[in-house]
């Protein structure tokens, strides 16, 4: 989160070359922001108690994973508009580093898997 705070004040405070593809880096970030603060906040004051009827563990992996998604198109967006300005660059880095660790976090978090599972019978 840190990270991607950092790629956003990065963004924000540069001057920017293409409009589209720098608002659409902070949009995704602050989505992405907003979204990990609601969820701190079904945990730490427990509505996911009162909240039965919502598959909450399902429901932060999909907005995970398609933040990350999202984040690394915006983050392959604003590298490529840079135009080797430091402060745009920054901000690519950074969204690509807080990319890597949402990767990590999915993978160390939710036991993703690529190798298929055989059922077996057992007498």
């Amino acid at each position: 989160q840190i990270s991607l705070l950092i790629g956003f004040i990065c963004i924000n405070s540069s001057a920017w070359t293409d409009y589209s593809a720098y608002s659409y880096f902070q949009i995704v970030t602050m989505c992405d922001l907003v979204m990990i603060l609601f969820f701190y906040i079904i945990h730490i004051f427990r509505i996911y108690r009162k909240l039965t009827c919502v598959s909450w563990p399902l429901a932060e992996f999909l907005h995970y994973l398609i933040g990350t998604i999202l984040l690394l198109i915006a983050s392959i967006v604003a590298a490529s508009r840079s135009y080797n300005f430091s402060g745009l660059v920054a901000g690519a880095t950074f969204g690509f580093l807080a990319t890597i660790l949402c990767i990590l976090s999915i993978w160390s978090s939710y036991k993703v898997s690529c190798v298929t599972q055989s059922t077996s019978k057992y007498s």
